[in-house]
């Protein structure tokens, strides 16, 4: 479950032909492990057509096609713009070849059942040939099942551009590990069910994909002795007359997540409503915070407006030492760009709240999600939680998590503020930054997960998670 760039993968490659792995036994096996993967969605009365490009994404689907045709499955190998040139699928052809099988005439009006695209791979420059998008474009207008290897063709393997005639894949089949279009807009959408294949790499992407057993692993055992002490004590600074729910909802996710003591500095008119929802909190009125080392870690911004006020009590939070959480109102683009701090600076901005921080356009963004968090990351030395669909938690030392949890009955106002007081609550309780961080990400989007296996996702409101955060809990950590 990890991820990997074009550049990273090329690295990869080297490497592995530097300690004597070949790229003619790399492409055997990633065609033998697409194999054992493609005969698990077909059967022996279907026709199948693999298309195969010129390079060495080509080459995988010559061994595939092998693979294949021993096994007694009917497939036609196509070169619709060419044989293929790299050295080490020709040699994969000449062996196709000699154990004697051929290549077959492209017949656009003969029927297939299944159709594997193997045409292009990372290297794939934008926009397609006139003549491979002709036969994307047959190839999409096919009733039959719709396989892509590594990515489908189209899409770039780094960034969510997307050409106009792209292969619409029913699943895709990812050698190594994904890539980030996989996880980018609007790329995402042609990739279809994904998984990959283990083609004898060893994995070293600074990038993974955080998943229910990496909760597992991470979350941390209950000392036997405890005491509200053991699981910190954290201040919210959220909330005002106009947006007192914002509070009470982050309130609920910090409480709800196991926070040892929670004091929420707010309006005395919001206390009163947060306190319906919260009693367990105590609360500061006053503007002035010393001395602030009394807390283990700050969350500022839920309902809260961008003003001067919300700005100086930024600029103190940011002494601190120790985690500070930024959101909602506290996304200013003054505030997180001073070097000169002792906090561990987290940021939750939603794609909308980057492009107004960085000064780029939601559109971009969207298709960089994971380039510009990560550099905006390293630029900054904070830790960005970029929010949406594959949230994307970028470090500062240039590691990264992608978030697969969740659908979109989180697309609701106050759901934001649920994960800010959920991620207050982590941090206490884990030493681990990043796996608290990883984790209360990760139980955010499963409670999503858990409301809709049986209920409609636009029933969702966020104060729901506050019943489904202890059963989500229960059912992935077992505690």
């Amino acid at each position: 479950m990890y991820l990997y760039s074009r550049q990273d993968i090329e690295r990869a490659d080297e490497q592995a032909i530097h300690r004597g792995l070949s790229a003619f036994t790399l492409m055997e096996n990633a065609g033998r492990g697409l194999f054992y993967q493609v005969k698990e969605l077909i059967s022996k009365r279907d026709q199948i057509l693999v298309l195969s490009g010129r390079g060495n994404n080509g080459g995988d689907g010559i061994v595939l096609t092998r693979y294949l045709r021993q096994a007694g499955y009917a497939v036609d190998l196509v070169f619709p713009a060419g044989l293929v040139q790299s050295e080490e699928a020709l040699k994969h052809l000449h062996y196709f070849r000699e154990v004697g099988f051929q290549e077959a005439p492209f017949q656009p009006s003969k029927r297939y059942d299944v159709i594997i695209d193997s045409l292009l791979g990372i290297r794939t420059r934008l926009p397609l040939s006139e003549s491979i998008k002709t036969v994307i474009s047959w190839a999409n207008s096919q009733t039959a099942l719709r396989i892509a290897i590594d990515l489908p063709t189209g899409v770039t393997a780094n960034t969510g551009e997307a050409d106009e005639g792209v292969f619409q894949a029913d699943y895709t089949f990812a050698l190594h590990g994904y890539k980030p279009s996989r996880f980018l807009f609007p790329s995402e959408r042609f990739y279809g069910q994904t998984a990959v294949i283990d083609i004898g790499l060893p994995q070293w992407s600074k990038w993974r994909i955080w998943t229910k057993e990496d909760v597992q692993a991470t979350w941390p055992p209950n000392p036997s002795n405890a005491h509200k002490g053991s699981f910190g004590h954290g201040l919210l600074i959220a909330g005002s007359d106009q947006m007192p729910g914002s509070a009470a909802l982050a309130a609920i996710g910090a409480l709800r997540c196991g926070i040892g003591k929670l004091t929420i500095q707010t309006s005395q008119y919001a206390a009163a409503i947060i306190a319906c929802h919260a009693p367990e909190a105590t609360y500061e009125f006053s503007k002035e915070l010393e001395p602030l080392d009394r807390f283990d870690g700050l969350a500022i911004g839920c309902g809260l407006p961008p003003d001067d006020q919300l700005e100086r009590t930024i600029l103190q939070c940011l002494q601190h030492e120790g985690v500070l959480i930024l959101d909602a109102g506290a996304l200013s683009p003054r505030s997180y760009r001073l070097q000169e701090r002792k906090a561990n600076v987290l940021l939750t901005p939603h794609p909308g709240e980057f492009a107004r921080i960085t000064g780029g356009s939601v559109q971009t963004i969207q298709k960089r999600r994971i380039e510009l968090a990560s550099e905006y990351a390293r630029e900054q030395r904070v830790t960005v939680l970029l929010k949406g669909q594959y949230s994307v938690i970028a470090f500062p030392d240039g590691t990264g998590i992608i978030n697969m949890s969740g659908n979109e009955a989180l697309a609701k106002g106050g759901t934001g503020d649920m994960l800010t007081g959920m991620l207050l609550a982590g941090i206490m309780r884990t030493s681990d930054f990043k796996a608290a961080v990883g984790n209360a990400v990760f139980l955010h989007g499963a409670c999503a997960d858990e409301w809709t296996a049986d209920r409609g996702a636009s029933a969702l409101s966020a104060h729901d998670m506050n019943a489904l955060i202890p059963v989500v809990m229960k059912k992935i950590t077992g505690k």
